[in-house]
C-alpha cells in the first residue's frame, strides 16, 4: 500500500468513527433548539436517554481500524442504531441527520447483497419521514411528500451505490492487475537472473570450447609443417642412402636441405601467427601453383595446377585453409596413393571457392572410413598402406572451421578425388 492509501484508509477510518458522534451531536442542538417540536417532559426525557444509548452502543462499537467484514455481530449494531434512530426521529424530525449514517457503513456491517439493500431502505424510510415533516404521517399531502421524497432517496442511492460498485470493482481489478504485474515482475527478474547465469556458462564453455579447437589447430598445424617437412626429409634422406651415384645424392641432399629450411621457416611463422610461409608474399593461386610445382619436383609425379574464374583476393583463414588441405592432400597422395598423376584446380564460381584434389591412385573405400577419426587411428587402403591420422579428418575440420565442407569420392584401384567448398570470403 503506498502512503496516499494509507492516507485514505486513515481518513476513512476517522470519518467512520467520528462521523456517527458528530452526525447525533447536530441532530441534538438542532432538535434542542426547534424544542416547540417536543412538548412533553415525557419526550424530553426519551430522547436524552436515545441519546445516551446511542454513545454507548457507539462505545461498544468502538473505533474503526480498516475496512470491516460483514458480521452477525455488525448486523446486531446496524439494526439497533436504526432502531434508535427511527425514535429519535419520530420524536423529533432533525434526528434524520443521525439516521442517515445507515447510509455510510451497511456494506460493512451487513453480510449480502440483499440484506445491504433492506437495511438502506430502512435508513431511507427514516429520512424520508424525517424531510417530510417528521413522523407519524398525518395528512395525505404529507403521504405524497414522504411517497415522493422516498423514491427521490432510495434512487439517488441506488446510483450512487451502483457508481460506488463499480469503483471498488475497478479498485479490486487495479489491485489484481498490479498483484499480477509484481509475480510477472518477479519471473521477468527471476529469469533474468537464470539468463544471467546461462550466459556465464556459455561464456566459460565457449572459453573452454575455444581452447580445445585452438589445441586441435595448433596439432594440425604441427601436423602440416614440421611433420610433413621432416617426412619429406627422411624421403629424401632414404633415396640418398639408395642412391647409385654421387649426383643423385647431391640432388636429393640438396632437396633434404632445402625442406628442412622450409621447415624452419613454417616453424618460425607458425609460433608466430600460425599463418603458411607460402602466403607471406603470395597470393593463394601463387601459393598454390609453387606447392604443387615443388611436390611434383621432389616426388617425381606429374602435378598440375589449374585455376578457374576471376581469381580475387580472399581473407587470410580461408586462403590458409586451402592451403593446408592442398598440403595434406599432396601429402597423403604421396605417402598412400602411388599415383601417376595429380591434378589440383581452383575454381571462383560467384560467393564460393572449390579446391579439387585428383590423383590416379590405388584409392581407397570411404565407407570404411568412420565421419571422425582419433587422431592417431590408422586404416589400411587397399594397397596395405595405412592411412587416416590427421588426414581426411584434419581437412574436413579445417573446411568446417571456415563454415565449408569436404567430400572424399574414392574407388579401389580408380584414384580419389577431394572436393572442398568454402565461402568467398575476400580479404579485408
Amino acid at each position: 500500500m503506498t502512503a496516499a492509501d494509507e492516507q485514505i484508509e486513515q481518513r476513512q477510518n476517522q470519518f467512520h468513527t467520528w462521523g456517527v458522534y458528530g452526525l447525533l451531536a447536530v441532530s441534538a442542538l438542532l432538535s434542542v433548539a426547534a424544542h416547540e417540536l417536543m412538548t412533553s417532559p415525557a419526550e424530553w426525557y426519551a430522547a436524552g436517554a436515545l441519546v445516551v444509548a446511542a454513545v454507548l452502543l457507539q462505545l461498544w462499537h468502538g473505533p474503526r481500524r480498516g475496512r470491516r467484514t460483514p458480521s452477525a455481530r455488525g448486523t446486531f449494531y446496524y439494526v439497533l442504531r436504526w432502531a434508535i434512530s427511527f425514535a429519535l426521529a419520530w420524536l423529533n424530525p432533525f434526528f434524520g441527520f443521525y439516521a442517515s449514517t445507515g447510509y455510510f457503513d451497511s456494506d460493512e456491517l451487513i453480510p449480502g447483497r440483499r440484506r445491504q439493500w433492506l437495511g438502506l431502505l430502512a435508513t431511507v424510510v427514516v429520512v424520508a419521514g424525517s424531510q417530510s415533516g417528521g413522523m407519524p404521517i398525518r395528512s395525505p399531502t404529507q403521504w405524497l411528500l414522504f411517497c415522493g421524497l422516498l423514491a427521490a432517496n432510495f434512487g439517488l442511492l441506488t446510483v450512487v451505490g451502483h457508481i460506488t460498485q463499480q469503483e471498488e470493482q475497478r479498485s479490486r481489478e487495479r489491485a489484481a492487475t498490479i498483484t499480477e504485474l509484481e509475480r510477472t515482475n518477479a519471473a521477468l527478474q527471476r529469469a533474468l537472473d537464470e539468463n544471467a547465469a546461462l550466459h556465464a556458462q556459455l561464456l566459460v564453455q565457449a572459453r573452454e570450447a575455444g581452447v580445445a579447437d585452438e589445441r586441435r589447430r595448433l596439432a594440425a598445424e604441427i601436423h602440416d609443417t614440421l611433420a610433413q617437412g621432416l617426412t619429406g626429409i627422411i624421403a629424401q634422406l632414404q633415396v640418398v642412402a639408395n642412391a647409385p651415384d654421387l649426383a643423385v645424392a647431391r640432388t636429393h641432399l640438396a632437396r633434404a636441405s632445402d625442406l628442412a629450411r622450409h621447415s624452419l621457416g613454417e616453424a618460425r611463422r607458425s609460433v608466430h601467427n600460425l599463418a603458411p610461409v607460402a602466403l607471406t608474399d603470395a597470393g593463394l593461386p601463387e601459393a598454390l601453383k609453387k606447392t604443387v610445382a615443388e611436390w611434383g619436383e621432389r616426388t617425381g609425379v606429374r602435378a598440375e595446377f589449374t585455376v578457374s574464374g576471376t581469381a580475387e583476393q580472399l581473407h587470410e583463414e580461408v586462403a590458409a585453409t586451402l592451403l593446408r588441405i592442398v598440403q595434406e592432400a599432396l601429402s597423403n597422395a604421396s605417402r598412400h596413393a602411388g599415383a601417376g598423376r595429380v591434378g589440383v584446380t581452383l575454381s571462383f564460381l560467384g560467393d564460393e571457392v572449390i579446391l579439387d584434389i585428383r590423383d590416379d591412385g590405388r584409392g581407397f573405400d570411404p565407407l570404411a572410413v568412420p565421419a571422425r577419426t582419433l587422431p592417431h587411428s590408422r586404416l589400411r587402403s587397399s594397397g596395405g598402406t595405412p592411412i587416416g591420422g590427421f588426414g581426411l579428418d584434419g581437412m574436413r575440420a579445417r573446411a568446417e572451421r571456415v563454415a565449408g565442407s569436404l567430400t572424399v569420392e574414392s574407388e579401389p584401384g580408380h584414384g580419389t578425388a577431394v572436393s572442398a567448398r568454402v565461402p568467398l570470403v575476400r580479404h579485408d
